[in-house]
């Protein structure tokens, strides 16, 4: 991994990052209900263009949204139609006296954005408005209508994103861009480390964006970082963030086990972590068959970048002999012990193999096919 902190600003980062979240939660709410503002601001449409609007943003009872064609169709008009009455209705709303009463909701909702870290992914600032569907096309619409609220539409970097100052927008998504050209591939890095990271890339903004949640809302803006189910972040492209299948599944359990581990207990911990049905012998099928997992002992999984060699005994065996020279027979049981969880006469039993391995009149073995190189 390539993240630096500034070793001088490191702890109070982090210490400023990791406030309370309840806290910030608590703060965070509309006073208004967005169906009664958005009811009061459609009626002063005539009837039609009121209908048309309500099917376009999901206002109506049914929440969920028709396409331009679909209300065409309904309408018999043609699709650019309804898009000059929808931009016909919301211009006219914005001139409504009624517009202007309802400022202080529209300020309400400003303030919010603000909270939420002045620029939010659609889905989080809908998601904290109202879980249900209904509710957050009702607040959707209020965006659009009111004056201090841009959309950025969805591209192949970030999630379809709101934001209320545009200096701050241009701020988070040039940051999100050095944070992701500073990730390896494989990184899997801690919640509070990248927190921190990323804080110290935006540390030029307003000290009210400096916390924790707010860096990971901004985070979450980002369609190439990500954070597995783990809580560890990285690149989406990688499989340790988007785990695929059993084997993704199983790298993540045994890396959090940080030693060892039996294919009956990896096969358990991915459906208590992760909620996912694993059979024990595909478990162990799928372990077999991946680079990343090498076979320790009976039934014992450990990573390959753990540095253990792969292969049986004997492998292990001629690795260290390749890599140590010749050893004794204590000193090879000590050596290939930390490669594998296996009795002691088994490694015995191996160098007694003449085919791969020679005594000399010292008592140190070599391995044959060095000696032939």
């Amino acid at each position: 991994m390539t993240l630096k902190l500034d070793d001088d600003n490191t702890m109070d980062i982090i210490n400023r990052a990791l406030v309370d979240e309840n806290n910030m939660a608590n703060n965070i709410t509309l006073s208004f209900k967005p169906k009664q503002i958005t009811k009061r601001l459609l009626s002063v449409l005539p009837t039609r263009a009121r209908d048309i609007v309500s099917c376009r943003f999901g206002l109506g009872d049914n929440p969920e949204r028709m396409t331009l064609e679909s209300i065409g169709k309904k309408y018999g008009i043609t699709r650019e139609r309804v898009r000059q009455i929808e931009n016909y209705a919301v211009s006219n709303i914005r001139k409504a006296e009624q517009f202007g009463k309802e400022k202080p909701s529209f300020d309400d909702l400003e303030k919010l954005v603000h909270k939420l870290g002045g620029i939010v992914s659609e889905e989080v600032l809908l998601n904290h408005v109202a879980k249900d569907k209904s509710t957050q096309n009702h607040t959707s619409f209020l965006l659009v209508l009111g004056d201090p609220f841009k959309r950025e539409k969805e591209d192949d970097e970030f999630h379809h994103r709101w934001y209320v100052d545009k200096g701050l927008s241009d701020k988070v998504h040039e940051s999100l861009r050095k944070l992701y050209k500073n990730i390896d591939d494989d990184d899997l890095i801690p919640e509070a480390e990248i927190v921190a990271s990323f804080l110290e890339q935006v540390k030029d903004v307003s000290e009210q964006y400096k916390n924790e949640e707010i860096a990971k809302r901004w985070l979450s803006i980002s369609k190439n970082i990500g954070k597995n189910p783990l809580g560890e972040w990285g690149k989406t492209s990688s499989s340790n963030i988007r785990a695929k299948g059993v084997r993704d599944y199983a790298f993540l359990v045994i890396r959090r086990h940080g030693s060892p581990i039996h294919f009956k207990e990896v096969a358990k911990a991915i459906e208590k972590l992760f909620g996912r049905k694993a059979h024990v012998a595909t478990t162990h099928n799928e372990l077999i068959k991946d680079k990343r997992f090498v076979l320790v002992g009976r039934g014992l999984y450990a990573l390959t970048e753990w540095g253990y060699v792969a292969g049986v005994v004997k492998d292990v065996i001629r690795h260290v002999l390749d890599k140590n020279g010749s050893l004794t027979k204590e000193q090879i049981i000590e050596k290939v012990l930390k490669e594998r969880y296996v009795k002691e006469n088994t490694i015995l039993v191996n160098l007694q193999n003449p085919k791969y391995f020679k005594r000399d009149k010292d008592g140190k073995y070599t391995a044959i096919l060095q000696l032939e190189k």
